[in-house]
């Protein structure tokens, strides 16, 4: 039977199913929960990912005694209430939570959803899906149980949940915990879910990885000079990314996963320890014991309350140790804030730097402690002021290092000109120790440009890039039973091109080709890459063999009825592909698809070029 008629018959199928589903949810009218009045959730083959909170009805339940029969009975007889202005944060509260929304499936390829619980210090998390049937699925999570605990090992509590299409799903989650109450929950299909966590790990690597950078500099620095104030910046940088690794949830999935009491006492601990680094980074860095002695006591008693406090916290509960020390950090950056104001009052101009810094920093922590405390909503804002906030004042405060210092090297140089021959030795040391400080500071900016994901000619990713994204790629496809299709693609005739009109044009048709590329290739989901030279990789996700060649055949006929404007000058571009669909199996290897696309390649040029082939035989999925 031809492919056409097969794809004639699946769409009779798929017509068939879609009719069924209709006809059930019309014997299962759910427009809307008629208990809760929320509206009910519709999941159509349209979505991937949802936030629930506009679905989502709300139970708070003081003495956390109730069970899910109880809360059944309450839901029934309209004990549930909407959330208060789509409000996802309660702050600091005793007892339990539970949250209600009907889901209702129509869409036949995912009846298995994963639901996120979109904060990470939930101590424990019920979710109970009650069917049509009458059955009821359970799970439990949160961080007060083992991380193995979790559906998926990632840093967000999480849970698989079965919503088979048709009849409407009763989703009930039940939180408990000493933490701050923030419940924003999402649901997601595994293909979605995929694209969300690497790009949210991709935005968490590249935070640690500023942390990271600016700590191995600072660490140079002090190594040389053995100023005080770049070993309490190491601290401070140290001890706030524990604060927000532990926040984050990343400190129980990659340090504690087996240690819910860790997970549960990190917390406080880490706040504590943060603040000690930025009260004595302020300390040595205002000069305050010179400037400002009043300043500098109220610092050391701040310390000494927060070493205590952190003590104390080994011993006090969760929902006393981890309030009364997030409120403290209102209380100590205000404090530094202020101790930046006074001496920059005073005259000293490193502090302007300084103050700046904890200006950012002050915003983006008092938003994250609002949060906690349900005094803010729940937004992109809010979640990530502190991460934007520190990471800001972070390189400030590395600026204001680098001022300090330099202020330093200008007190020198006055003493110098004062006639004080002495100190000449000493003041060469320092302006030698600054320059290699400056030289290993521009050797890591540029290690950092090299180790940078896109080519800087045409603005697509590098080939080592592709490598390593396209073996993800075959990942996903073998465990989604998805198609995988390569090509290789080759500008015929490039050198002709460098030869008559130069380097620069080439490199124009270069930019030219990429962009044009880009543009095809972006509706197919694919990874697009340069491989060398006049030479371009493509991942397509999702197409197999036939399909490659229509989108190949596609690209080579758009380079071929475009021309690339180059100071007047219209050169045509015609391209040969290669076009190799994988045997997603589990076990092949990247190296060997581009050699299959890379031979077809080569039988392209050897037909006369501007041409697609394909690599061995007819594909297998060709009609």
């Amino acid at each position: 039977m031809s492919g056409r008629k097969l794809s004639g018959w699946r769409g009779v199928l798929a017509w068939l199913a879609l009719a069924s589903v209709s006809v059930a949810l019309q014997a299962h009218p759910v427009d809307s929960d008629v208990v809760t009045g929320r509206p009910a959730l519709h999941l159509d083959i349209h979505t991937s990912r949802l936030e629930l909170t506009p679905y989502v009805s709300v139970y708070h339940d003081p003495g956390g005694q109730d069970d899910l029969a109880a809360v059944r009975e309450r839901l029934a007889s309209g004990g549930f209430s909407p959330l208060p202005d789509n409000k996802t944060a309660f702050g600091f509260q005793p007892g339990a939570f539970w949250f209600h929304a009907r889901l209702v499936n129509a869409n036949l390829r995912e009846p298995r959803w994963l639901l996120v619980q979109k904060y990470a210090l939930s101590d424990y998390i019920e979710v109970h899906t009650l069917h049509a049937d009458g059955h009821v699925d359970t799970h439990t999570g949160g961080d007060a149980l083992p991380f193995e605990a979790r559906s998926i090992r990632y840093r967000l509590p999480n849970f698989w949940i079965n919503v088979p299409p048709g009849p409407p799903v009763d989703l009930l989650v039940r939180i408990s915990s000493q933490s701050s109450m923030q419940v924003p929950l999402w649901l997601y299909t595994p293909g979605a879910f995929a694209e969300v966590s690497r790009d949210a790990q991709f935005g968490i690597g590249l935070y640690y990885g500023i942390l990271l950078a600016l700590f191995v500099y600072n660490l140079v620095l002090w190594l040389r000079l053995r100023d005080p104030s770049y070993f309490w910046y190491l601290l401070h940088i140290s001890a706030f990314g524990l604060v927000l690794f532990t926040l984050n949830g990343l400190g129980f999935e990659y340090l504690w996963p087996k240690s819910p009491w860790l997970a549960d006492k990190a917390v406080p601990l880490s706040i504590c320890l943060a603040q000690v680094g930025m009260q004595q980074f302020a300390r040595y860095f205002l000069e305050l014991r010179q400037r400002w002695r009043l300043g500098d006591l109220v610092g050391l008693a701040m310390i000494a309350f927060f070493v205590a406090w952190g003590l104390a916290s080994v011993w006090l509960p969760y929902r006393i140790a981890t309030p009364v020390a997030s409120a403290a950090v209102f209380v100590s950056i205000a404090w530094i804030a202020i101790e930046s104001i006074v001496v920059t009052a005073r005259g000293y101009k490193p502090a302007r730097i300084f103050l700046l810094a904890w200006g950012l920093f002050l915003a983006g922590t008092g938003m994250f402690a609002a949060l906690a405390f349900g005094v803010l909503p729940k937004t992109f804002l809010t979640e990530y002021g502190v991460q934007i906030g520190s990471a800001t004042e972070m390189l400030l405060l590395s600026i204001a290092l680098s001022y300090r210092y330099s202020a330093l090297r200008q007190e020198n140089e006055r003493i110098i000109r004062a006639g004080r021959e002495e100190l000449a030795q000493e003041v060469e040391q320092r302006t030698s120790e600054l320059r290699l400080a400056l030289d290993q500071l521009g050797q890591a900016h540029a290690r950092l440009r090299e180790s940078s994901q896109r080519d800087g000619l045409t603005g697509l990713h590098t080939r080592a890039h592709f490598m390593e994204r396209f073996q993800q790629l075959m990942v996903e496809a073998y465990r989604a039973e998805q198609p995988l299709s390569v090509l290789m693609i080759d500008l015929d005739h490039f050198k002709d091109i460098n030869d008559q009109h130069g380097h620069l044009v080439g490199d124009e048709c270069l930019r030219f080709s990429a962009h044009l590329l880009g543009q095809i290739l972006r509706r197919y989901n694919a990874v697009v890459a340069r491989f060398g030279g006049e030479e371009f990789v493509v991942g397509l996700p999702g197409k197999d063999g036939a399909q490659a060649l229509q989108v190949a055949e596609e690209l080579r006929r758009s380079l071929d009825e475009s021309a690339c404007d180059v100071a007047g000058i219209q050169i045509r571009l015609t391209a040969s592909i290669g076009v190799h669909e994988l045997q997603v199996d589990g076990g092949s290897q990247v190296a060997n698809a581009l050699q299959q696309a890379d031979e077809a390649l080569y039988r392209a040029k050897a037909d006369g070029r501007n041409c697609v082939r394909w690599g061995g035989g007819l594909p297998t999925h060709a009609t």
